[in-house]
């Protein structure tokens, strides 16, 4: 079974998240804060990471800048999800290494198509 990590400090976002997740056969690993995520993705290596951009500690765009140039998790898929979603933010976390990035509210949809875009 696939593992995602999802990290966000939203509750209602964290849980909307995951559940479309786990819709798609997931399994879900959650974090609320940058130090929390970097402890989990050390300890088990999730097959696709969703980040919100504003977090407690380092924002989502640092946490995806840090992964996409560390050997350990460069190949890790990183998707972007936040209300943030200007061509600007959008274009900010393609330029740090994100692998995709979709706007909240979360769309079922988009998130069913992008995972099965990253996920081979």
């Amino acid at each position: 079974m696939n593992t995602a990590l999802v990290v966000e400090d939203g509750l209602t976002d964290m849980e909307i998240i995951s559940k479309c997740l786990q819709d798609e056969g997931y399994y879900v690993i959650k974090a609320k804060s940058s130090e929390e995520a970097q402890i989990i993705i050390n300890q088990n290596q999730p097959n696709v990471i969703f980040l919100d951009v504003i977090l407690p500690g380092k924002s989502g765009y640092e946490i995806c800048r840090e992964l996409k140039s560390d050997p350990k998790t460069t190949n890790i898929p990183v998707v972007i999800c936040s209300t943030k979603n200007s061509d600007v933010d959008k274009m900010w976390g393609t330029m740090l290494g994100a692998d995709a990035y979709i706007s909240k509210p979360i769309d079922r949809q988009e998130l069913a198509t992008t995972l099965s875009q990253l996920i081979k």
